[in-house]
């Protein structure tokens, strides 16, 4: 069945342009106005999606041509389609940045796009590289282009005057957002700080709304928005039924300021695998739930490794999970803290909860990023990496992760590391991508 939907893919000419608040400067606009708004994001960035949520009141899953797959990103878009009137995709770096890049999701799926570009620092070549992002690859549909961090009114007029008008694109500007430290969002090491964390997040939402609204993207009407319909189907065949693998099985998931780094798509992937999910605190709760396994997802444990360190209850607690031969499957921040140690990078060190052999060691730049795949049992589960700590452990490795299309080595990749019913590793696993390894992760291991 296919769904039509005006849609537009927010993109820009490098990180730091603005697309975010683009991105969800419009969803919050028309949220407001009453329109339903669903907005998703290309890559595997897990922090973004937060503010996105927040300004559209609807979930946001990740849209990814590797690791979520065509069919899934098809798949995703139609059924939102069918509920919403406006379909939002954030792009991910430059719109060509990347193999697939968000330019090559745009083309895939017939997204328009629209071009988000800081022109704070400068005026005619701003036209020059609208132009460039419009023709640089024939077949993109275009939306059109918002110039951001504006001086003046006449500033934006130069930048205006600098576009050149098309027989097919007679009116390329949207309009230009001036530079105000109210719309910023802010950020820290991994990108935006999570808006949950953020007191005045909404303000901040609806200044940038209040801004956007005095443009002409801001102005577009329902009937306007249909220049950007798109026709989304599924490909029946694509569509495969997950087997019922953790049916009465209950996972305990680690959700709060440090464990952050969760995946909507797999929380439905649990739960459409039979499990039921429950959640708790690693920072505030006394103990692990009552429960069959354990996810430790990533996020931050470096910001409150302090108040971690303390959590004897909770720490003791898990223990006796892992006692009992209970799974665990900790990735990234969740790994991090079931080592020994974790030092900052001021050299200060906090103890951990110990269930792994080992320190974790925090650096000021990136010990790793990027798509990987995990190789389980002749399977693949596929996901990312992007991390800036590093681990010293005397675990054997069991295996390491691989970039995409490569053969996994012993001298690069994430390590899997295995102790007992505890999984741990630096990558982040994308469950829907192969939800019957996912499911392994979650079951005791097999003698």
């Amino acid at each position: 069945m296919a769904s039509t939907c005006p849609a537009v893919l927010i993109a820009a000419p490098a990180s730091g342009q603005g697309k975010t608040t683009v991105s969800a400067a419009l969803a919050r606009l028309h949220t407001r106005q009453g329109r339903r708004v669903r907005v998703f994001k290309c890559g595997p960035d897990f922090l973004d999606p937060y503010w996105l949520a927040l300004a559209s009141g609807a979930p946001v899953h990740q849209l990814d041509l590797w690791m979520t797959g065509e069919a899934d990103c098809r798949a995703r878009l139609q059924q939102a389609a069918q509920d919403a009137d406006l379909l939002i995709v954030e792009g991910v770096m430059g719109l060509f940045d990347g193999d697939p890049s968000a330019a090559d999701l745009a083309q895939r799926l017939g997204l328009p796009v629209l071009a988000v570009i800081d022109a704070s620092a400068m005026a005619g070549t701003f036209g020059a590289l609208a132009f460039g992002l419009q023709h640089y690859r024939p077949g993109l549909r275009w939306a059109g282009v918002v110039a951001n961090r504006v001086a003046s009114e006449r500033h934006a007029s130069m930048l205006q005057d600098g576009l050149r008008d098309e027989p097919d694109h007679p009116s390329l500007w949207l309009g230009a957002l001036m530079r105000n430290p109210a719309l910023a969002l802010p950020e820290r090491h991994l990108g935006l700080t999570v808006a949950s964390e953020v007191g005045d997040a909404m303000a901040r939402l609806d200044a940038a709304a209040d801004a956007l609204a005095a443009t002409p993207l801001g102005q577009m009407s329902t009937t306007d928005l249909q220049r950007w319909a798109v026709t989304l189907g599924v490909d029946a065949c694509a569509v495969n039924t997950v087997p019922p693998l953790l049916q009465g099985r209950t996972i305990a998931v680690a959700r709060d300021a440090a464990f952050c780094f969760i995946y909507q798509a797999n929380l439905d992937a649990l739960l459409e695998l039979g499990a039921e999910l429950v959640f708790f605190s690693p920072l505030a709760d006394a103990a692990v739930p009552v429960c069959d396994a354990v996810w430790l997802p990533g996020g931050y444990p470096e910001l409150h490794a302090d108040v971690l360190s303390r959590q004897h209850a909770c720490r003791d607690s898990l223990h006796a999970h892992v006692a009992q031969g209970k799974p665990v499957w900790a990735e990234c921040g969740g790994m991090m803290l079931l080592f020994e140690s974790l030092t900052m990078a001021d050299g200060f060190t906090h103890a951990m909860w110990g269930l792994l052999p080992g320190q974790v060691t925090m650096q000021k730049r990136l010990a790793g990023l990027g798509p990987q795949q995990l190789v389980w049992k002749e399977q693949t589960l596929r996901g990312h990496t992007f991390h800036y700590s590093v681990c010293h452990t005397p675990l054997a490795v069991i295996t390491r992760t691989s970039r995409p299309d490569t053969i996994p080595t012993f001298d690069a990749g994430e390590a899997l590391y295995v102790q007992g019913s505890v999984r741990a590793s630096y990558f982040h696993a994308w469950f829907a991508s192969n939800p019957e390894v996912a499911a392994q992760l979650f079951l005791p291991p097999v003698p």
